[in-house]
């Protein structure tokens, strides 16, 4: 096991010098498994405290910690160091205002997902216990309902880059996908007539990024290329 690791970490500081550049550190590794969160962890509580990033749960599970690992985009959480080419570079996400070293403005992606009613519709009455799935209907939710909607797809992907105050982008699109397939949900219908769109929906060109940086080994593509397959069999 390597005594120390090196890591080169975007800084950006609009309070102060306003300048964007790298700053390297040099960190120990404390433990077997060491994950990159523990080297950010250790440089903020033992060599700069003014290193801003953001994280909350430290498991895969809030997706607070998105930030691009030598040039790959991933949750530093459980991101293991060993095996990361060194200088490890850290970068935020790319294609979002950057507001401090790794944080990034995540407000217009929020507002593409509050653009799709990310929640059950249906108005038939509300049951005395629940809405009752087959074990089939559930399945069809697996591989979509797993988002952590960390943007690490979205921001990989260039389609969104050139495009991204009009194509929702993988995960918005990964959870339309997930009511959209949603046996309870009654409104498939509307759903589909606000995503059939030029720009929405079908500037995806199966770069798939989203599918090879998504820290849940989900594939977004394959949840468009549904959403298209049902706009065409409506039409048929």
């Amino acid at each position: 096991m390597a005594e120390s690791i090196t890591l080169d970490i975007f800084r950006f500081d609009p309070e102060g010098d306003g300048e964007q550049r790298l700053q390297r550190y040099s960190v120990p590794v404390t433990k077997p498994g060491m994950k990159l969160l523990d080297a950010l962890n250790y440089i903020k509580w033992n060599i700069d405290p003014t290193l801003t990033y953001r994280r909350s749960c430290g498991e895969g599970v809030c997706g607070s910690d998105g930030m691009n690992i030598n040039g790959v985009n991933g949750l530093g959480c459980i991101t293991p160091i060993a095996g990361l080419a060194q200088p490890i570079r850290i970068y935020p996400l790319p294609n979002m205002p950057i507001i401090r070293d790794l944080v990034v403005d995540t407000s217009h992606f929020f507002d593409q997902y509050r653009q799709l009613k990310p929640w059950l519709h249906a108005d038939t009455p509300t049951p005395e216990h629940e809405r009752l799935q087959t074990i089939a209907e559930r399945d069809q939710l697996d591989g979509k309902y797993e988002c952590i909607l960390c943007a690490c797809c979205t921001t990989s992907c260039p389609s969104w880059w050139w495009n991204g105050e009009r194509f929702l982008g993988p995960a918005a699109l990964l959870q339309a996908d997930r009511w959209i397939s949603d046996s309870r949900d009654e409104a498939t219908g509307e759903r589909l007539d606000a995503l059939e769109d030029a720009f929405k929906l079908y500037r995806c060109h199966q770069i798939m990024n989203c599918a090879q940086a998504c820290p849940k080994g989900l594939n977004p593509t394959a949840s468009i290329n549904h959403i298209k397959r049902a706009l065409l069999t409506r039409k048929s």
